[in-house]
């Protein structure tokens, strides 16, 4: 049984009524991994807009297995001391994280924010030595788009991002950089800039599943 852990913030919880990524990604696994598999982790809800807190089960299609570590307006500094027992305790093989946006607008600059990255590996990895991390980079995002200062620390903070998985990639815990979906576009696939509709969620998991098709083998390419 292969254990994925979606990890992330506004854009991996999703809201009440969304599908989510985490859904687009369970059923393509479904449809090309050749071997059991779930999605795990220590919550299940998505966000509730209506009263701003994290307690809805009101998914477009709840028939699948919902299970993440993903919070709204949370980011890496967050995520950090809870990780290891996430991982610890729902004993997850790969994590899929999706994080950093959080991050850059309103807690850490682009070094902090990677330093914090660095961090959340070795937390990760001290409670699962063979765990696979894939990680997405800040995708775009309305902000960036109208920000050049805030565009500039996204750029940053990738650039870090990608040093830090290199430096710290082993053979029995891999990292692995994802491409972000190279049509993404926050006019057509997202709801207000941000947060992902429909097609942006498919964009999403396609990158991830992608990544993982082309570096470890798992699963196929994803069909948007």
């Amino acid at each position: 049984m292969l254990r994925f852990m979606p990890v992330g913030d506004s854009m991996t919880i999703g809201s009440a009524g969304e599908h989510t990524w985490r859904y687009r990604m369970w059923r393509h696994l479904r449809d090309t991994y050749g071997g059991p598999f779930t999605m795990v982790g220590p919550r299940e809800a998505l966000y509730d807009k209506a009263t701003d807190t994290p307690t809805s089960y009101e998914y477009a299609d709840p028939a699948f297995p919902c299970a993440h570590l993903a919070g709204w307006g949370e980011g890496w500094q967050h995520m950090v001391p809870l990780i290891g027992e996430a991982v610890r305790s729902c004993r997850a093989d790969v994590l899929l994280v999706s994080l950093g946006l959080i991050d850059l607008g309103f807690y850490t600059d682009a070094d902090q924010t990677a330093e914090n990255a660095r961090r959340f590996v070795a937390q990760a990895r001290a409670a699962g030595p063979r765990v696979r991390i894939a990680v997405l980079p800040v995708i775009p995002n309305v902000r960036a788009a109208a920000d050049a200062p805030f565009a500039a620390q996204v750029s940053r903070f990738n650039e870090l991002l990608a040093k830090a998985l290199a430096d710290l990639d082993e053979p029995r815990s891999p990292l692995l950089l994802a491409s972000p979906p190279p049509s993404y576009d926050i006019n057509h696939d997202t709801y207000d800039g941000t947060h992902p509709n429909a097609s942006g969620e498919h964009k999403i998991a396609a990158a991830f599943a992608d990544a993982m098709h082309q570096a470890w083998g798992v699963g196929e390419p994803y069909e948007v």
